[in-house]
């Protein structure tokens, strides 16, 4: 009788001693697996790395042209819309640098002149472009810039003698020129951007270097001033590994 109850008391601490390390083993493994944190919120980043288009309206504004004082018809405000796109580069987290190409088609432009002789001049200008670099300073979501560099000025031009067409020659084509600007941008949402945009264009001065009849009335000098609105849809490029400056 001693030695069953000797036996069975060993076995009882046995169990007891088993029952303590496999709790002990449970606890350790429930630690182990502890649900995860619920996930902070973390407002979107902004980024103007990447490429982008959109469109602009806006108006065109002429200053007076002359050849040597015979003054010119001319459309002095007219209605512009078009289109652009670039690839912008964010440095640091205050300065972006870009490129940009837009086309505006302008409405309602007809500038003529009328010359000793019965000569008629006739410029029908259907758009103006350009193709521009940019540096910017940005704070959050705002960005402000300049801008400059090649503009293209789409010319129709003609000359007339009694209603036919005659042929003519200039000393230099005036369809192409310079620009320079400047504007401001917002980012009010991760993939858009609204602009407001000035722009100065100047496509020289120009002769008459044919017929004979008009080589003696001067050139004529051709620049616009530009007003526009725009909104550009942008890609977000910065956002697939770039890095990343502020939030909304």
């Amino acid at each position: 009788m001693k030695k069953f109850l000797l036996a069975t008391a060993a076995v009882a601490a046995a169990v007891a001693a088993f029952g303590a390390t496999a709790e002990a083993a449970d606890l350790g493994s429930r630690g182990y697996y502890q649900k995860a944190p619920a996930p902070v919120y973390a407002a979107p980043l902004y980024n103007w790395t990447g490429f982008y288009l959109g469109g602009h309206l806006g108006g065109v504004f002429s200053q007076n042209n002359s050849f040597n004082g015979l003054a010119l018809s001319d459309s002095d405000a007219r209605f512009m819309g078009g289109v652009q796109g670039g690839y912008d580069w964010q440095l640091s987290p205050m300065w972006v640098i870009g490129v940009e190409g837009q086309y505006s088609w302008v409405g309602g432009h007809q500038l003529n002149a009328i010359f000793p002789g019965g000569y008629v001049y006739n410029n029908n200008q259907r758009g103006i472009g350009s193709i521009t670099g940019r540096v910017g300073y940005t704070w959050g979501p705002g960005l402000i810039y300049v801008k400059g560099g090649y503009a293209y000025s789409d010319n129709n031009e003609t000359v007339t003698l009694g209603g036919a067409p005659v042929g003519f020659a200039l000393s230099d084509n005036h369809s192409n020129g310079w620009t320079i600007g400047g504007g401001a941008e917002y980012m009010f949402a991760p993939n858009w951007s609204a602009k407001v945009e000035y722009q100065y264009y100047d496509f020289g001065d120009s002769r008459f270097t044919a017929p004979g009849a008009l080589v003696p009335v001067g050139s004529f000098h051709n620049d616009e001033h530009t007003v526009k609105a725009g909104l550009n849809y942008r890609f977000n490029l910065g956002n697939l590994g770039g890095p990343a400056y502020g939030r909304y």
